[in-house]
């Protein structure tokens, strides 16, 4: 495929998103895709050295909703499985089984309206990680029926340029490769700093989109910017993190 064919698909893309969304009405399977995501992201848990998700999700459609999935629900079920299993792969979430999604029918719904809850399940009796948990909070999404006004894509959603940003910890640098880097004592962590004062998992730097931001993951000592304790905070060239008694220098490079 062309370099300027592939950019033709993804505006493509954007537009028909911002049509689909003025004038849809049922529930399409891309949403069901994208809110279960979301809900796994919102509902993280950070342990000692892992950060578990809900490993159980139902959705709950109004009738009309369910029934145009009933010729192939199972096969959409399974699709919707593989695709929390691989986002939580490539977040690298911790979950106490593969994930597992029961659709449900809710007559309160309208047509275009869902619900999800989550919840973690232990599969077995003293298997490491949290309890299990009763059935969180139903998130209901909404269909949007005014027209969403189309923006000009840019240039890192048309997937033509794209940020480069690494991190420096004294000699060594480490290159922002992946969505996340977590940085702490441990072994596992994407950048392991050998200082006392850091938490095992002590705090992660995040891509989404062209920004970057540093999040702190409930550490003991918390995490500093530039002098300033932080929970969480937006990341320019050259902005210092400090975690314990240990400076790491974020570094962005715009293509």
């Amino acid at each position: 495929m062309s370099f300027l064919r592939s950019i033709e698909q993804r505006v493509e893309g954007l537009i028909e998103g911002a049509f689909g969304r003025a004038f849809r009405t049922h529930v399409q399977p891309v949403e069901l895709a994208r809110k279960l995501t979301k809900e796994m992201d919102d509902h993280r848990t950070v342990s000692v050295s892992k950060v578990y998700v809900p490993n159980e999700y139902s959705v709950y459609l109004a009738p009309p909703d369910r029934e145009q999935f009933a010729s192939y629900e199972n096969s959409l079920v399974d699709e919707l499985r593989q695709h929390l299993a691989e986002h939580a792969r490539r977040e690298r979430y911790a979950l106490q089984s593969h994930p597992r999604v029961v659709m449900e029918t809710d007559g309160d719904l309208a047509v275009g309206e869902f619900g999800i809850a989550t919840r973690m399940v232990q599969p077995e009796q003293g298997a490491e990680g949290p309890p299990s948990s009763e059935p969180g909070h139903t998130m209901i999404y909404r269909k949007e029926v005014a027209a969403v006004p189309t923006e000009a894509a840019s240039p890192v959603e048309l997937g033509v340029e794209e940020p480069k940003a690494r991190i420096t910890v004294g000699d060594r640098t480490h290159e922002m490769d992946s969505r996340r880097l977590v940085i702490g004592r441990s072994r596992e962590c994407d950048i392991q700093i050998s200082d006392p004062n850091a938490s095992r998992r002590h705090a992660e730097v995040r891509r989404d989109g062209d920004t970057f931001s540093v999040v702190d993951l409930g550490s003991t000592n918390g995490t500093d910017v530039n002098g300033r304790r932080t929970q969480r905070a937006k990341l320019s060239d050259g902005d210092r993190i400090t975690i314990g008694t240990t400076d790491l220098v974020f570094h962005r490079e715009d293509a």
